[in-house]
């Protein structure tokens, strides 16, 4: 795909999802590997759903790291940003599942958290001409809890304004990708002021400003533009412009509940891009808008993998009509 509308910034790897529910770590029998990362989970959902994209971010120069590169160019992500690394090694995950399918990240397999490729993107190795094309800039802010990737993330903040990139934030807080997490807060409180829009779980919007509230945070934070707070099977609340909602979640069988925060940004920014900011002034479009995002989310929950389970523009489009909303 040519001239990518959106760039995603961060890490891909291999989620190694348990394969019995209600287990603890060293209980565990087996491991299936699926592709994600959030960034790249958002890279891919917005193909899917007609918008082209690069991935930025680094990968081993070994077989995971080959097979992810694969998976991107097959879906149709521009991989021009991707940057390999001789020796550090592809991410894997240890995702363990409760019975219910909800996922707890559990350390890594065979290495530190610091000792993986995607701790590695190079800053001066960010291509600018695909922030010259782009209209938005997705980061989270794992990337933040090392020094190389850190600066990249600053990198690419620069670009993105020289550039007049919208940036949306997904905080996608994951203390055990953090050897300090205590640290974590004011590092990610530094990039608020260079934000357009901002995606915060329930719980990670209580935890940075002491409130889910989307138009508190919003007053806040002063300068963006949107603040969307998403909270599982309660649905999720916005502030978009002056427009301030909340929307209840679809009720659909729960296979895996990994990358549906991703696709509810991809669909998030799809429809953006689809009808413009100045859109979001309408409150009516706004809450379609947010509508199309939870209904890109929950299409992603009903089978397992955060990339496989993905719905087309057309599957999501299928879905709104057969709920009538």
């Amino acid at each position: 795909m040519s001239n990518p509308r959106v760039l995603c910034l961060g890490e891909i790897l291999f989620d190694r999802l348990a394969d019995q529910l209600g287990r603890k770590l060293e209980e565990v029998e087996s491991w299936t590997a699926y592709p994600g990362g959030a960034p790249a989970n958002v890279a891919c959902a917005l193909v899917k759903l007609g918008t082209p994209v690069a991935f930025i971010g680094t990968l081993g120069e070994d077989a995971p790291g080959h097979e992810l590169v694969e998976l991107l160019e097959k879906i149709g992500v521009d991989t021009t940003g991707v940057q390999r690394h001789p020796t550090a090694p592809t991410r894997q995950v240890n995702v363990v599942r409760s019975l219910e399918g909800d996922r707890t990240f559990a350390g890594f397999k065979d290495y530190d958290t610091t000792e993986f490729a995607d701790t590695r993107t190079k800053a001066d190795q960010l291509p600018k001409e695909l922030f010259e094309a782009a209209d938005f800039l997705v980061l989270g802010t794992l990337g933040l809890a090392y020094p190389d990737s850190g600066q990249a993330v600053h990198r690419a903040l620069e670009l993105a304004e020289q550039y007049d990139v919208k940036i949306l934030l997904d905080v996608n807080w994951r203390p055990v990708f953090w050897t300090n997490p205590d640290i974590a807060p004011q590092k990610i409180q530094e990039l608020f002021k260079h934000i357009d829009f901002i995606k915060l779980s329930k719980e990670e919007a209580e935890w940075l400003f002491d409130t889910a509230d989307p138009g508190a945070i919003t007053y806040r934070l002063d300068t963006v533009e949107g603040v969307l707070v998403t909270d599982g099977e309660n649905g999720c609340a916005y502030c978009l412009g002056e427009n301030e909602g909340k929307l209840p979640a679809f009720s659909l069988p729960v296979v895996d509940t990994t990358g549906a925060g991703d696709s509810f940004v991809a669909g998030f920014i799809h429809q953006l891009l689809t009808h413009g900011i100045q859109s979001l002034n309408d409150p009516e479009t706004a809450r379609r808008i947010v509508t199309y995002a939870s209904a890109t989310g929950a299409l992603t929950t009903m089978k397992a993998g955060a990339i496989a389970s993905q719905p087309t523009q057309d599957e999501v489009e299928a879905f709104l009509n057969s709920h009538q909303v």
